[in-house]
């Protein structure tokens, strides 16, 4: 079995619940700008996608990223066969589940709003689920939706696949992987090089689609990052951590001005297309930035989750049904919402926050019902003795006494 990281990465959960919670906003935003997305604000514009771009080289990037750090620590707790099994109920359950229940609204939505003429019977909500589970198409022309469909969960098929495929090599392998030290700087350049080089070479020819059998690209991409969080908790890339802590400031300027020059780039070449070398240097910088956030995130984490927490805990056991359940809420929540006619900015927050309310409580509701919980992301444990002791070292954290004991 492969050697373990010596520590836990405590900030990891703070990580993760950060990153998620980046979700709802990006997601209420893709309803107000001009790129495709299921349904669409008669508001939308161009105005928000300068800041959608602030994070979206990244965001998706960061995930598996963690799952591979988190997935090494199953792995080294669980063996092969403890992996394989925790994977397949904790992701292929619930992308079947959502595939059939909680992704049919928002392909309702779609084709309500798009193309009613294609909804079957009396346009009613219940007609069209009847359709949607016989698998078939809707096509409007050439633009066709295949049904059942899997939209924002296309995550966990390819989080299940690298996990399996993970925890085969490393049984295989067997041997420890050999002690790699490589300088600070390194991390931050040669990710990023392998990103680039993705983007100028690969992304051309086999640009991002979520289909899982067709989608090179974001295989090599996403694939490639899964590995390297694995690869973080062993010799073999034990110094990733410690260098983007330390590069955290030049990660994050990198990272702005990247974004300041494409930006530039998208606004100089509205009008013009640009020349092939030009593009082939914004496809570059655009995939060095997925590193390079990514660092950035993960250095500045590492300062704000210096310490394990209970709430931080139950917060990261929470995201994973937020994720599942949260597009298809804005989805819902935007077309109630339309009759009002609000102005878009006071819509867009009140969307952000109904979407979490909404979200928070079906999680307290649906981690009450084992058979919904599973099937709905949530992870039901008894607490061994490791996370009674953190109960209790939360509860006496709370105490008038321990808190004046903090630095």
């Amino acid at each position: 079995m492969n050697a373990t990281h010596p520590t836990r990465l405590a900030f990891l959960d703070g990580l993760r619940v950060a990153a998620f919670a980046l979700l709802i906003p990006y997601h209420v935003g893709m309803y107000y700008v001009t790129w495709d997305f299921h349904v669409k604000s008669p508001a939308a514009s161009t105005a928000l996608e300068p800041f959608m771009q602030l994070s979206s080289p990244w965001r998706l990037g960061l995930l598996f990223l963690i799952a591979g750090a988190a997935c090494q620590g199953l792995f080294a707790r669980r063996g092969v066969l403890g992996t394989l099994k925790d994977r397949a109920l904790r992701l292929l359950l619930p992308l079947l589940f959502g595939m059939v229940v909680i992704v049919t609204p928002q392909a309702y939505y779609e084709v309500l709003t798009k193309a009613p003429e294609l909804l079957p019977g009396d346009g009613g909500y219940l007609d069209f689920w009847r359709a949607y589970l016989q698998v078939g198409r809707f096509c409007r022309g050439s633009d066709c939706m295949v049904v059942p469909t899997w939209n924002h969960l296309w995550f966990l098929p390819y989080l299940w696949l690298y996990a399996s495929m993970g925890a085969v090599a490393a049984a295989w392998l067997r041997l420890p992987p050999p002690a790699v030290a490589l300088p600070a700087w390194a991390w931050l350049v040669l990710p990023a090089l392998a990103l680039a080089l993705l983007r100028v070479a690969v992304f051309p020819h086999h640009p991002s689609t979520h289909d899982f059998v067709h989608d090179l690209y974001n295989h090599l991409q996403y694939g490639g990052l899964f590995a390297l969080g694995w690869a973080s908790r062993t010799p073999l890339a034990a110094g990733l951590w410690a260098a983007v802590l330390r590069l955290r400031w030049v990660a994050l300027g990198i990272s702005l001005a990247g974004w300041a020059a494409l930006m530039a780039f998208d606004g100089r070449h509205v009008a013009a297309p640009p020349s092939e070398g030009l593009l082939a240097a914004a496809h570059a910088l655009r995939g060095a930035l997925g590193w390079w956030g990514i660092a950035a995130a993960c250095g500045w984490a590492q300062r704000a989750f210096t310490r394990e927490s209970r709430r931080l805990r139950q917060a990261a056991a929470a995201v994973f049904c937020l994720y599942i359940l949260h597009q298809s809420v804005i989805v819902v929540l935007s077309q109630w919402l339309k009759p009002l006619g609000l102005p878009w900015g006071p819509e867009a927050v009140l969307l952000i926050v109904l979407t979490f309310a909404a979200c928070v409580a079906a999680y307290l509701a649906l981690r009450r019902v084992p058979g919904l919980a599973l099937l709905c992301g949530i992870q039901r444990t008894t607490a061994g003795p490791a996370q009674r002791r953190l109960a209790r070292a939360g509860a006496a954290s709370s105490s008038p006494d321990s808190r004046a004991l903090r630095p």
